[in-house]
């Protein structure tokens, strides 16, 4: 019998196996109890709904994706931050974030949720490197993170999901060259520092 910590984790590889399959509205606590081999008590223990067993999935899942990035300078930390973007909607995360984006217009609270829990997280990423960067000099302590987060998202999700425009490591270095970079570095009137 499986316990704990890898209890959990089938669990919430099952959840994402599901929705990756069945999309988020087919998904079933039912079903995910019997692919992870675990009780629906167990899961209703761990998680009080499907909405909260999905982000718990996905955050876990994103965690796990995003490795540590430290190039030692900004520019190779955004690069190697929106490659790994990249990558992860080109595999099964494409489809999940579809299903998941299709589930959200029908579904206030798991709408509510994602935008709360998932996508700070992948805001954080970003925050995170441009901290770092401050620390060492590299930009000046306003620096609009949030607004480069979402721009690198944007410019990802659109190419690979949208578009399907070819985005490979020499367009993503153009990329923050030209777009990220620049809001990074601009001064509070909006101007490029020199």
């Amino acid at each position: 019998v499986v316990r704990g910590e890898a209890r959990t984790d089938a669990i919430l590889d099952a959840a994402l196996e599901l929705m990756a399959a069945t999309g988020y509205d087919r998904l079933t606590i039912d079903a995910v109890a019997s692919r992870a081999g675990a009780s629906k008590a167990t899961i209703y223990r761990r998680w009080p709904g499907k909405p909260e067993l999905v982000l718990a999935a996905l955050s876990r899942h994103g965690t796990a994706a995003t490795a540590e990035l430290d190039t030692g300078d900004l520019r190779g930390d955004l690069a190697q931050a929106i490659i790994q973007m990249r990558d992860s909607l080109a595999s099964q995360d494409g489809a999940l974030i579809l299903g998941l984006l299709n589930a959200m217009r029908d579904n206030g609270e798991l709408a509510e949720h994602v935008r709360g829990q998932v996508l700070s997280a992948k805001r954080s990423v970003i925050g995170g490197l441009v901290a770092r960067a401050i620390e060492r000099g590299e930009l000046p302590d306003r620096a609009d993170h949030e607004l480069a987060s979402e721009i690198a998202s944007a410019l990802v999700f659109t190419r690979i999901l949208v578009t399907g425009q070819a985005l490979d490591d020499a367009e993503i270095a153009r990329i923050v060259d030209a777009v990220v970079m620049p809001v990074l570095t601009r001064d509070a009137k909006g101007r490029q520092k020199s």
